[in-house]
Protein backbone atom coordinates (compact mmCIF):
# COMPACT_ATOMS: atom_id res chain seq x y z
CA UNK A 1 0.00 0.00 0.00
CA UNK A 2 2.78 2.39 0.66
CA UNK A 3 4.27 2.16 -2.81
CA UNK A 4 1.06 3.21 -4.06
CA UNK A 5 0.98 5.78 -2.17
CA UNK A 6 4.63 6.35 -2.89
CA UNK A 7 3.83 6.65 -6.67
CA UNK A 8 1.13 8.82 -6.77
CA UNK A 9 3.26 10.98 -4.96
CA UNK A 10 5.95 10.97 -6.97
CA UNK A 11 3.32 11.79 -10.02
CA UNK A 12 2.05 14.44 -7.82
CA UNK A 13 4.97 16.09 -7.84
CA UNK A 14 5.89 15.64 -11.50
CA UNK A 15 2.47 17.19 -12.37
CA UNK A 16 2.93 19.82 -10.37
CA UNK A 17 6.20 21.15 -12.35
CA UNK A 18 8.73 19.01 -9.62
CA UNK A 19 11.43 17.42 -10.65
CA UNK A 20 10.39 14.12 -12.88
CA UNK A 21 11.40 10.89 -11.79
CA UNK A 22 13.45 8.16 -13.06
CA UNK A 23 11.29 5.27 -12.42
CA UNK A 24 9.46 3.61 -15.95
CA UNK A 25 6.22 3.73 -13.81
CA UNK A 26 5.66 6.42 -13.16
CA UNK A 27 7.01 7.98 -16.73
CA UNK A 28 4.37 5.81 -17.92
CA UNK A 29 1.91 7.59 -16.28
CA UNK A 30 2.70 11.11 -16.90
CA UNK A 31 2.88 10.43 -20.49
CA UNK A 32 -1.11 8.98 -19.60
CA UNK A 33 -1.68 11.95 -17.94
CA UNK A 34 -0.14 13.95 -20.69
CA UNK A 35 -2.58 12.70 -23.07
CA UNK A 36 -5.81 13.34 -21.21
CA UNK A 37 -5.13 16.92 -21.39
CA UNK A 38 -7.18 19.12 -22.76
CA UNK A 39 -6.59 19.64 -26.59
CA UNK A 40 -3.67 16.62 -26.98
CA UNK A 41 -4.13 15.24 -30.13
CA UNK A 42 -1.64 12.67 -31.11
CA UNK A 43 0.44 12.99 -34.07
CA UNK A 44 -0.90 11.18 -36.76
CA UNK A 45 2.32 9.34 -38.02
CA UNK A 46 3.00 7.82 -34.53
CA UNK A 47 -0.45 6.32 -34.62
CA UNK A 48 0.17 5.60 -38.33
CA UNK A 49 3.67 3.78 -37.12
CA UNK A 50 2.24 2.04 -34.69
CA UNK A 51 -0.33 0.14 -36.06
CA UNK A 52 1.57 -0.96 -38.81
CA UNK A 53 4.27 -2.26 -35.85
CA UNK A 54 1.38 -3.67 -34.57
CA UNK A 55 0.15 -5.52 -37.78
CA UNK A 56 4.04 -6.77 -38.33
CA UNK A 57 3.85 -8.37 -34.57
CA UNK A 58 0.58 -9.89 -35.45
CA UNK A 59 1.31 -11.20 -39.05
CA UNK A 60 4.75 -12.95 -37.62
CA UNK A 61 2.68 -14.41 -34.70
CA UNK A 62 0.56 -16.04 -37.39
CA UNK A 63 3.15 -17.17 -39.76
CA UNK A 64 5.82 -17.98 -37.74
CA UNK A 65 9.40 -18.18 -40.07
CA UNK A 66 9.79 -22.15 -41.65
CA UNK A 67 12.27 -24.15 -39.66
CA UNK A 68 15.10 -25.85 -41.39
CA UNK A 69 15.24 -29.68 -41.44
CA UNK A 70 18.83 -29.27 -41.49
CA UNK A 71 18.95 -26.45 -38.79
CA UNK A 72 21.99 -26.90 -36.37
CA UNK A 73 24.49 -28.43 -39.20
CA UNK A 74 27.48 -26.27 -39.96
CA UNK A 75 25.89 -23.10 -39.20
CA UNK A 76 28.97 -22.06 -36.02
CA UNK A 77 25.79 -22.40 -33.61
CA UNK A 78 26.57 -25.90 -32.17
CA UNK A 79 26.67 -26.95 -29.22
CA UNK A 80 30.36 -26.40 -27.84
CA UNK A 81 32.19 -29.71 -25.80
CA UNK A 82 31.82 -29.23 -21.82
CA UNK A 83 34.72 -30.04 -19.96
CA UNK A 84 34.33 -31.09 -16.42
CA UNK A 85 36.55 -32.13 -13.94
CA UNK A 86 35.61 -32.86 -10.07
CA UNK A 87 38.07 -33.33 -6.92
CA UNK A 88 38.13 -33.49 -3.65
CA UNK A 89 38.83 -30.37 -1.19
CA UNK A 90 41.00 -30.30 1.88
CA UNK A 91 38.68 -30.58 5.11
CA UNK A 92 35.65 -32.66 3.06
CA UNK A 93 34.86 -30.25 0.37
CA UNK A 94 34.19 -30.85 -3.10
CA UNK A 95 34.94 -29.01 -6.04
CA UNK A 96 33.49 -29.16 -10.15
CA UNK A 97 34.93 -27.68 -12.81
CA UNK A 98 33.44 -26.72 -15.51
CA UNK A 99 34.65 -25.13 -18.82
CA UNK A 100 34.02 -24.99 -22.80
CA UNK A 101 38.00 -25.76 -22.77
CA UNK A 102 40.27 -28.37 -21.60
CA UNK A 103 41.20 -28.45 -18.35
CA UNK A 104 44.78 -29.25 -17.57
CA UNK A 105 45.40 -31.08 -14.60
CA UNK A 106 47.60 -27.88 -13.74
CA UNK A 107 44.53 -25.66 -13.96
CA UNK A 108 42.59 -28.14 -11.55
CA UNK A 109 45.17 -27.87 -9.13
CA UNK A 110 45.74 -24.33 -8.69
CA UNK A 111 41.55 -23.55 -8.57
CA UNK A 112 41.75 -26.41 -5.73
CA UNK A 113 44.35 -24.39 -4.10
CA UNK A 114 42.41 -21.29 -4.67
CA UNK A 115 39.08 -22.36 -3.41
CA UNK A 116 40.53 -24.35 -0.32
CA UNK A 117 42.84 -20.94 0.78
CA UNK A 118 39.14 -19.19 0.91
CA UNK A 119 37.50 -21.84 2.54
CA UNK A 120 40.20 -21.90 4.91
CA UNK A 121 40.35 -17.81 5.23
CA UNK A 122 36.06 -17.70 5.78
CA UNK A 123 36.56 -20.62 8.31
CA UNK A 124 39.12 -18.38 10.61
CA UNK A 125 36.80 -15.22 9.88
CA UNK A 126 33.92 -17.46 11.59
CA UNK A 127 35.99 -18.46 14.10
CA UNK A 128 37.42 -15.33 15.06
CA UNK A 129 33.61 -13.76 14.99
Amino acid sequence: MSRRADQSERLERALDGGPIPHDEETRRMLAAAGALRPGYRRSPARVRAAKEAMLRAYEHAQNPLKTRDDAGTDDGLDEPEIHREEMDLPGGGHLVLTDIEAITPERAEKTAARIARILQSSEERDRLS
